[in-house]
């Protein structure tokens, strides 16, 4: 054989073995607002596959500020400032909770910026305003409520539960990250000094925050030293940062983080290495604008199972 008629049937033979490049199966739901008001689960390339309008959060402007996939394949979110809902992906509310008027807030003024769902059904549900993170059951029956701290604390916004029960909480004045025991004792606290709106516990020990309006994300160990870093703009990339909202630390180790209010030239959403190099954007303005400030990648099972219960409702 020929060396030319050799090196075609080997190419053949190669792209027949070779196996194309796997589609990224994971998915993004997002809690989208500030005019848009949905609910949506999309294909990492933006595809949307699943919809939902929601009332929008109300008073002046307006902001979906967390949402979660639960377990069972519903999403929990708040359709108003005060109303936290669980829906199906066929769009039943099947639990839903009025922070406005239940368990005491009756002519209060409150607003709601982050909740949690327990395995046994129970949910909580941090209370700004009123200054407290409300536990209730499946009836929405008060369980307990602990105490926020003073000195504009009680006004939060993105707050996570972490592994040993206590609350990790954001307050954009006086801009720092708070640290509760389950009684509500303060255990550890960072000042950021901008308008801070998220932070978590990443599996290292540290705690990544979104600074908020400070275009920042910091990585700060335990003792209060900041070890990782991107701030105005992420390196070696054109991507200015705007206002830095949810978090995520993916299975792979790399950090999902939120850019919100960038405007229409720059991604929603990016995923950076640890190395700070950028291997993945959400970029989507005409689905999102420019007020996208919570979402949740998901991923393995959790797409799995997101994929064939949309595949049902087919």
């Amino acid at each position: 054989m020929r060396k030319p008629a050799l090196l075609a049937a080997l190419t053949l033979t190669l792209l027949l073995f070779t196996p194309a490049k796997a589609k990224d199966q994971r998915l993004v739901l997002l809690g989208v607002s500030y005019g848009k008001n949905i609910v949506a689960i999309c294909e990492m390339d933006g595809s949307v596959l699943w919809k939902h309008d929601t009332a929008g959060p109300q008073r002046g402007h307006t902001g979906h500020h967390d949402i979660h996939l639960l377990d069972n394949g519903n999403v929990l979110f708040h359709d108003t400032w005060t109303k936290t809902q669980e829906i199906t992906l066929a769009k039943k509310v099947v639990w839903e909770y009025e922070s406005a008027r239940e368990n005491g807030n009756e002519g209060k003024r409150v607003d709601v910026h982050a909740f949690k769902r327990y395995a046994d059904g129970s949910t909580m549900i941090a209370e700004s305003g009123v200054g407290r993170f409300l536990h209730v059951d499946k009836d929405g029956k008060k369980i307990k409520e602990v105490p926020m701290g003073e000195g504009g604390r009680r006004n939060t916004r993105l707050v996570r539960v972490l592994d040993n029960g206590h609350y990790l909480s954001c307050a954009e004045s006086p801009g720092v990250v708070t640290e509760y025991d389950k009684t509500g004792k303060l255990v550890w606290e960072y000042k950021v000094g901008s308008r801070v709106y998220g932070a978590i516990r990443l599996k290292n020990g540290n705690t990544l925050i979104a600074s908020g309006n400070g275009k920042s994300i910091l990585e700060v160990s335990p003792a209060k030293e900041i070890v990782w870093e991107i701030k105005g703009k992420v390196p070696g990339t054109a991507i200015s940062l705007g206002w830095m909202t949810c978090l995520q630390e993916l299975s792979n180790g790399n950090y999902v983080i939120g850019n919100c209010h960038a405007g229409d030239k720059n991604p929603q959403i990016f995923e950076i290495t640890k190395e700070k190099k950028v291997v993945w954007q959400f970029d989507e303005w005409d689905l999102v604008g420019n007020g996208l400030a919570c979402w949740q990648v998901l991923e393995g099972e959790q797409a799995k199972m997101v994929r064939e219960k949309l595949k049902e409702l087919k």
